[in-house]
């Protein structure tokens, strides 16, 4: 029988170490643990991970960070990456009205944009929750605290397409060393300046930590490469966008010779990682940047970094949330809103700090068929948020008509309200 051991106490380059001298090392880990602690990480990562470019050493090393006070701009650049792991503030479950907000420009005419979004944000939410008790009143049998949750979870889905894109927020960033230094390098290049300091500032804190696996070479060319691919490639803005489109180029032919694992599969049952083979699928669709975050979550594919513009309007589900009272003033607010933040001196990317949430931004996302089950699965469930679902039951109607003998278990029920929403919550458990 095999044996098994688990080491968690070494700090991450010792336990890189350790697992480095299997391959060259026919001895037990109780062997190198011995030989780990007597020798340390320090000069072996130094000569064989930088010094010769043993980059997969690194990968079995991870660290945590915990960023504090970024837009969320920063933070979903932050996350724009295939192995991105950790969390964030959520919008839909926290007030967010004492949350200081990123103002770049920092004129006169900038402030005034982002109080009067706050405004609106701060001011409505009692109207707002007034209305939906209305709408959705409570039950005989469902406890009262419960119902509160939900009504403010529900009230907080609707005002968060409010908030200005520039609004601080908080996150972890759960990475192993390797994948660290290679997206810190691209982040050190980024369009905006405040992503670039914050990348900066965690290659710091991480030299100082980890020195011998952070002293790479700042190679010019590498820079320059990096700069111009993220100066031209990495926001997704094209002058037209449909409101839904799939293409794929997966054929039911050969779909086929997987058809058990089509035709079988139980729910909550990924799809065998073996059908990313037969091809891709890929999504165009509208949707507001404050759902473009949730969908962003699902990194086993491709998912372009929209630039956040008014092009493409306000979605029209936050709007048709509110009582009519709220409704005239959110109509009058984005009118006015858009014709300032037009007014600002500055790039489009910077006009993006002041851009609400609930504005429309272009999404391209591609996945294998796999990932793309996985996703419109997931994400066509009550509680993910309503303008997201909408999409979702659009990628399940489209899958569901391309491939007819694939089963998917999707929740494609119509509904408005769900009390559930108030059990979602960390609390802590009563002794």
């Amino acid at each position: 029988m095999a044996n098994v051991f688990i080491y968690d106490k070494f700090t991450p380059e010792d336990n890189a170490m350790l697992q480095a001298l299997y391959s060259r090392s026919a001895k037990s880990v109780t062997d190198h643990v011995e030989r780990v602690e007597k020798s340390g990480s320090g000069s072996f990562m130094e000569t064989f991970y930088v010094g010769y470019g043993h980059l997969s050493i690194a990968d079995c090393g991870s660290t945590t960070m915990f960023i504090e006070g970024l837009s969320i701009l920063a933070d979903k650049a932050i996350q724009d990456w295939p192995l991105y792991s950790g969390q964030e503030t959520s919008t839909r479950y926290i007030d967010m009205s004492k949350q200081p907000i990123i103002d770049p420009v920092a004129t006169p005419l900038s402030k005034k944009i982002l109080n009067d979004w706050m405004e609106f944000y701060i001011n409505s939410q009692e109207e707002l929750k007034t209305h939906l008790k209305g709408k959705f009143p409570i039950k005989e049998g469902q406890k009262e605290d419960v119902y509160e949750k939900a009504i403010a979870a529900k009230a907080f889905d609707v005002m968060r397409g409010f908030l200005p894109s520039g609004i601080t927020t908080q996150l972890s960033w759960h990475t192993n060393l390797r994948q660290a230094w290679d997206k810190i390098v691209l982040l050190r290049n980024h369009p905006l300046k405040e992503t670039r300091d914050i990348a900066n500032n965690m290659l710091a804190q991480l030299k100082e930590k980890y020195p011998n696996s952070f002293c790479h070479d700042n190679r010019e060319p590498q820079e320059e490469y990096r700069k111009k691919c993220q100066d031209d490639y990495n926001y997704f803005n094209p002058d037209e966008h449909p409101d839904f489109k799939f293409s794929t180029n997966i054929s039911n032919e050969e779909l086929e010779k997987y058809n058990y694992a089509i035709t079988a599969r139980p729910i909550k049952t990924n799809l065998p990682l073996s059908m990313f083979e037969l091809g891709t699928v890929k999504f165009d669709f509208l949707l507001d940047f404050g759902s473009f975050r949730d969908i962003q979550r699902h990194r086993n594919g491709s998912c372009r970094m929209p630039l956040v513009t008014a092009k493409f309007g306000f979605h029209e589900w936050y709007l048709s949330q509110l009582p009519e009272n709220l409704f005239i003033k959110a109509k009058g607010l984005i009118k006015a809103q858009t014709e300032q933040i037009a007014k600002l001196d500055t790039t489009p990317e910077i006009r993006q700090y002041y851009i609400a949430m609930g504005f429309k931004v272009p999404c391209r996302v591609s996945y294998g068929l796999p990932a793309t089950v996985y996703t419109l699965e997931l994400r066509s469930g009550k509680a993910v948020h309503p303008t997201l679902r909408q999409v979702a039951h659009k990628m399940h109607n489209a899958v569901a008509e391309a491939f007819p003998k694939l089963k998917l278990h999707s929740d494609i029920e119509q509904s408005e309200w769900d009390i559930a929403r108030g059990l979602q919550d960390i609390t802590e458990k009563k002794k």
